[in-house]
């Protein structure tokens, strides 16, 4: 069906991009590299895309892979994937602030020392 292909394809740029991307991140911050937040920010706008698409996906088709039970709903589906929004999007909004700052800083002029 669709929504297996759609899984399926997913599930392989997970594998193959967000999972190394997310260790080379992690090595980044590991050994200080310049390139950590840029990394970051990444991982983080990747996965939170991911997220969308999945409870996009879900929505469309009217909830029907979840129990519609208040407790399992509420609690398992929204309240234990919301952690997936939650982190990411923290770390999106830090890696912004860090490369921010970063640049406000290269853009400060620059008094010549006489």
């Amino acid at each position: 069906s669709r929504s297996d292909d759609f899984t399926v394809v997913m599930e392989t740029v997970t594998a193959w991009a967000w999972g190394p991307l997310s260790f080379l991140a992690f090595l980044a911050f590991l050994r200080h590299h310049p390139a950590r937040y840029i990394l970051q920010l990444i991982v983080s706008l990747g996965q939170l895309y991911g997220d969308i698409l999945y409870f996009a996906t879900e929505a469309r088709a009217g909830w029907t892979h979840s129990d519609p039970r208040p407790f399992y709903f509420w609690g398992y589906f929204v309240g234990l994937n919301a952690i997936w929004v939650l982190v990411p999007s923290l770390l999106l909004l830090d890696a912004c602030h860090q490369l921010a700052t970063a640049q406000r800083g290269h853009d400060r002029p620059r008094h010549k020392s006489h």
